[in-house]
């Protein structure tokens, strides 16, 4: 005799746990999990001006509120600093993204794979590292 319990044709089915227990289906966390969070949207650059439209923080101008994906805006948006259209906008990535080809992320001694804003606490702390090793020269007698 077998300790596994094994279906005969007169034991139930077994019921999903997920209806059962009222969790999400399987469907609904495919589009959850497909939605992106304001951080992880693109943002739009206007090559006209210069403003950059981040989903993140929305447009106030026009009272676009906060989450909303550059795709998702009207039609007649247009830019709130220079009045360019919507398509003279381009994708310049989700915020806090390493820059650069993706191709390129993996030369440079990691140095590549940082964000901008890692970049630049390294370089400024990099410079004030020199400068105090030069100021420490006038200690030399």
């Amino acid at each position: 005799m077998s300790t596994e319990s094994e279906p005969t044709a007169n034991s139930p089915e077994p019921v999903d746990i997920a209806l059962s227990e009222g969790t999400a289906m399987p469907e609904e966390e495919a589009a959850q999990e497909a939605a992106l969070s304001p951080q992880d949207m693109d943002r739009y650059e206007c090559r006209a001006c210069g403003y950059s439209y981040e989903p993140a923080k929305g447009d106030s101008q026009t009272k676009i509120p906060a989450g909303v994906a550059f795709e998702d805006l009207p039609v007649n948006w247009r830019c709130p600093v220079c009045s360019a259209p919507k398509k003279q906008f381009s994708n310049i990535g989700p915020a806090g993204s390493p820059s650069g080809f993706k191709e390129n992320l993996n030369y440079g001694l990691g140095v590549n794979r940082l964000t901008p804003g890692q970049k630049n606490i390294l370089i400024f702390s990099a410079l004030a590292l020199g400068f105090l090793f030069f100021i420490s020269l006038y200690g030399l007698k």
